[in-house]
């Protein structure tokens, strides 16, 4: 009589085969959980400071409103004497409250009829105690009144800023500028890894998915804190992943280009823009002045009607050329529709036009990034969708550190009753 799981010919029956193939697995997820470990004790504080920064800005237009009212928000006119005044008088409005020696760099428009323009200056360098710094002047669109002004960006200083400012610092580079900028890049490939072991290490070998992805009912503290992890994990992996990635994009662009370039040609020239830096405007003809931004926004809107008007940039010197961008485009996709539109600063002429969502597969590619760490590509579910991911960093970290001391004083234990 053969021996039970052992076949004629020496070969082991499908159970046992089987046994021994789960074991194969067990010791090479262990293997995996030794990964996810070490990398979420070494980065995943950081990760969770990150990403719940990362959260938190999802909502900073209508944080800064909140808690500045008395510069963002506006009183509205009745409906008959709602009659937005025109650009140069609320530009030139703006320009009497300027700080001294400081330069207009761009413009935000409102995004709600209650909502002020939003003015950007910074001071020239040749002005030594404060060069450098950015300043909010906002501007009421209906009476041009300017509402106020505020220390927004101060150079080399992250105390004394407004909290969303201070929020957003500590999101994009941890408070060490632009090397913090780096480490934050490194930080998101870092937790692309963690995420992914996570998933590896999340999987059933067993089959019994309904179990991984619930919590036990009536389970205890130490349980219900690895179902929390497992389930939080998996959940939110779905966000995390494209929003990692995004975020590694935007800190260290040239070395997602590095991989992107071999499979598509690309003519975006960087993360934050889609036209290329080097376009000049003519050189002016003798006594030629730039033109007001009134006038660039009239080119723009009777060229470019569709969508509404979010941001107007400055040349930063007599070379370069005024930078428009209007969102919710609606022939663009409704996703990541913004349209980009260079103007000759002298002459008016639209030099050039920039739609998301077209051009190469790489430049579509990266028309995504911003819109999905932001969780604007799929309106108010995306931003929530998003939020819930940052607030996921924290609890993923401290459920899993919290299980990591559960189990090595339980190995403590072993050993003292050995």
């Amino acid at each position: 009589m053969k021996p039970e799981n052992f076949s004629f010919n020496g070969e082991f029956s499908a159970p046992q085969a089987s046994a021994r193939r789960l074991n194969t697995l067990k010791i090479r997820r262990k293997r995996w959980l030794a990964v996810h470990l070490y990398l979420g004790l070494s980065a995943g504080l950081l990760l969770a400071v990150v990403g719940l920064t990362g959260g938190i800005l999802v909502f900073y237009l209508e944080m800064q409103e909140i808690l500045n009212p008395e510069l963002s928000v506006v009183s509205l006119p009745a409906v008959e004497q709602r009659h937005l005044r025109s650009l140069d008088d609320i530009v030139a409005a703006a320009e009497t409250a300027k700080p001294p020696s400081s330069y207009f760099f761009k413009v935000y428009y409102p995004r709600k009829a209650d909502i002020a323009y939003k003015f950007l200056y910074f001071v020239r360098e040749q002005n030594p105690p404060a060069k450098g710094d950015g300043y909010y002047i906002f501007v009421d669109p209906y009476t041009a009144r300017v509402q106020g002004l505020q220390l927004w960006h101060p150079t080399d200083q992250y105390w004394g800023r407004p909290l969303v400012s201070f929020i957003m610092q500590l999101h994009w580079c941890l408070l060490l500028g632009k090397t913090g900028g780096t480490i934050v890049g490194i930080l998101g490939a870092f937790s692309i890894i963690s995420v992914l072991t996570g998933l590896i290490v999340w999987w059933p070998l067993t089959g019994k998915f309904r179990q991984a992805l619930t919590f036990k009912a009536n389970a205890g503290p130490v349980r219900f804190n690895f179902d929390l992890h497992k389930t939080a994990g998996f959940y939110f992996s779905i966000a995390l992943l494209p929003v990692l990635f995004s975020g590694i994009y935007m800190t260290l662009p040239e070395r997602v280009d590095v991989l992107v370039k071999p499979f598509s040609t690309m003519t975006r020239p960087n993360a934050y823009s889609g036209i290329p830096e080097m376009i000049d405007s003519a050189p002016p003809k003798a006594g030629q002045q730039t033109i007001s931004l009134a006038q660039v926004e009239t080119i723009v809107q009777q060229s470019y009607p569709a969508g509404r008007l979010w941001m107007l940039n400055a040349p930063k010197d007599r070379t370069d050329v005024f930078r428009v961008m209007k969102r919710d485009v609606d022939e663009l996709s409704r996703f990541v529709g913004y349209r980009e539109i260079a103007v000759d600063q002298y002459s008016g002429e639209i030099l050039k036009v920039y739609d998301s969502g077209t051009g190469s597969n790489a430049d579509v590619f990266y028309d995504w990034q911003w819109p999905l760490h932001s969780g604007h590509a799929f309106g108010w579910p995306g931003r929530i969708l998003v939020l819930l991911a940052g607030l996921a960093c924290p609890v993923l970290y401290i459920t899993g550190v919290i299980r990591w001391l559960q189990k090595r004083h339980a190995k403590q234990a072993i050993k003292l009753r050995g």
